[in-house]
């Protein structure tokens, strides 16, 4: 074994690569001796078979031997339902620090592979666009591109020749909220030091090449144009204009075919360094390391970031205060639904984040993607309007939106949208039923380990957290806070969040839902 600059012990990579190798071997083996186990009980099965058949026809005249009107008997040995316990979830070891540059770092150590993830996020998404230029949308989406595509010392082919000879995943984004710059690799000196390398010089020193500019504006822009091709990009587009207004989030996060083109190099340089500063950053880390090898990694990233400033709190949105449909035409024999309201943001106290729980429980029955979500069952069960309908809430620094989808039929969308409009009223009114509140928590509850079983989960969830500054309990509160629900709390938190008789409805169709509902109405009259 060697030691890495982390003081990390490794083995060699052909070492590495021979125990992968065995344990793949292994795993094979393994898998071929259950299928050959298979194979034998299932042609044990048909001998078995073929022999009761021989004997029946042998004698058909024999009386049966089987009582059919008794129990089945072997159902009273299963005995390991009654000995079920409750789930008992353990949370990875959450552990936390400050750099010197002041950035809050979550490390959670994992050793079952020899793999680190990292992510570095700042308070910097496309919502800041408008802060660097007037109506400046697509400037950190364009930022983010760009840092994948050379550095100072590196040119684009350069750059992406080095990401691609280690065989890492390096990468950055921008969503409306947030500016990620994340990192998988090795956890050898021969990957790690060359890969953080790599990340702070795409941090700190992108090239933001002109040329490179020119061609992902053009590139951007045939995108743009594509993009006017499709339903859903329209009716999300549509969506967060009306109900955002002049708020940050109303713009898409790549920009518009009106703004791409005025996006410029200084605008780069400015976004990165206002917003790309120790100030504005949260790191988080997953993998085989220890806590003082984490440390020091951490203080590899972060202390070249210019100390900066912390971004200024997003204003709040205005919530609708009355129903609001638009139509967009489109040549589709199908018409794609969006409609919804204002959120909520990330809750951080203990009563918001109670109260975020009652809510998904409450709209997990009545607009969880399965089959046993109320929406689910009458609007595609019982109505056959669509092949699927669900509703989600995504909270974000202000207000989200929640927002609940889907396609149908051009002659359809009128009567789909207000079967589901009566759905989301009955569920408001009559609340859902305790059955339908344990087999959502019970599920909740069952799968949220799921969230932690590798490395990249783990590291997504501590980002999140991070991001938002949730307490280090925040995962280990989690199953309590869905013990503490109650059928009167989840009922109360529909009707106090929801208003549907004030739902923005976008329809992307042929034909428009509500001039053809009040032309029938007249021609009856």
């Amino acid at each position: 074994m060697t030691q890495n600059h982390y003081g990390v012990k490794t083995r060699s990579a052909a070492s590495n690569v021979a125990r992968l190798t065995q344990k793949n071997s292994t795993i094979s083996f393994k898998k071929l001796s259950v299928l050959s186990t298979g194979v034998f009980f299932a042609l044990s099965l048909s001998m078995n078979t073929a022999q009761a058949d021989i004997a029946s026809a042998e004698d058909a005249r024999a009386p049966s031997i089987v009582d059919t009107s008794a129990p089945i008997a072997a159902l009273s040995t299963l005995t390991s339902i009654d000995d079920s316990k409750p789930l008992k979830v353990t949370v990875p070891n959450i552990q936390s620090f400050e750099t010197k540059a002041g950035v809050t770092v979550l490390f959670v150590q994992t050793t079952a592979l020899p793999i680190v993830d990292i992510d570095l996020r700042f308070n910097a998404g496309s919502a800041r666009d408008d802060s660097i230029r007037k109506d400046g949308f697509g400037i950190a989406n364009m930022t983010a591109t760009m840092l994948e595509q050379g550095s100072k010392s590196l040119d684009e082919n350069a750059f992406t020749r080095a990401v691609e000879t280690l065989g890492i995943n390096l990468s950055s984004s921008a969503y409306k909220d947030m500016f990620i710059v994340s990192l998988r690799s090795l956890s050898d000196d021969k990957h790690l030091l060359p890969a953080i390398d790599l990340m702070t010089q795409m941090v700190n020193e992108p090239a933001f090449n002109k040329e490179v500019l020119a061609r992902n504006k053009a590139r951007l822009l045939v995108g743009l144009q594509q993009q006017k091709q499709d339903p859903n990009s329209l009716a999300s587009i549509a969506f967060d204009n009306a109900l955002y207004g002049s708020h940050p989030y109303a713009h898409p996060s790549v920009g518009t075919l009106e703004s791409v083109p005025t996006i410029e190099q200084q605008h780069l340089i400015d976004f990165k360094n206002r917003y790309l500063v120790a100030a504005n950053a949260s790191l988080s880390m997953t993998g085989n390391l220890t806590l003082q090898q984490a440390k020091k990694m951490a203080e590899d990233i972060t202390d070249q970031l210019p100390a900066g400033q912390i971004a200024a709190k997003l204003p709040e949105p205005a919530p609708l205060t009355q129903a609001k449909h638009i139509h967009i035409p489109f040549p589709s024999t199908q018409t794609t639904v969006l409609m919804g309201q204002l959120g909520s943001q990330r809750a951080t106290d203990p009563i918001a984040q109670q109260q975020q729980t009652n809510f998904a429980v409450g709209n997990e029955v009545m607009a969880g993607g399965d089959f046993n979500a109320r929406l689910m069952t009458e609007i595609r069960q019982n109505l056959g309007y669509t092949y699927g309908i669900s509703g989600s809430m995504s909270p974000m620094l202000a207000r989200g939106p929640y927002q609940i989808g889907f396609s149908t039929r051009n002659d359809k969308a009128r009567a789909a949208i207000d079967a589901s409009l009566d759905v989301i009223n009955k569920t408001l009114a009559t609340g859902i039923t305790k059955d339908e509140m344990r087999l959502t928590t019970d599920n909740l509850k069952n799968s949220f380990p799921m969230g932690f079983s590798s490395n990249a989960g783990i590291n997504g969830l501590l980002a999140m957290m991070n991001f938002y500054q949730l307490p280090t309990s925040y995962l280990a509160d989690y199953t309590d806070r869905i013990d503490q629900v109650t059928l009167t709390g989840v009922n109360n938190t529909l009707r106090s969040t929801l208003q549907p008789d004030n739902f923005l409805i976008v329809t992307v169709g042929q034909e428009d839902p509500w001039t053809k509902k009040t032309s029938a109405k007249n021609s009856n009259k």
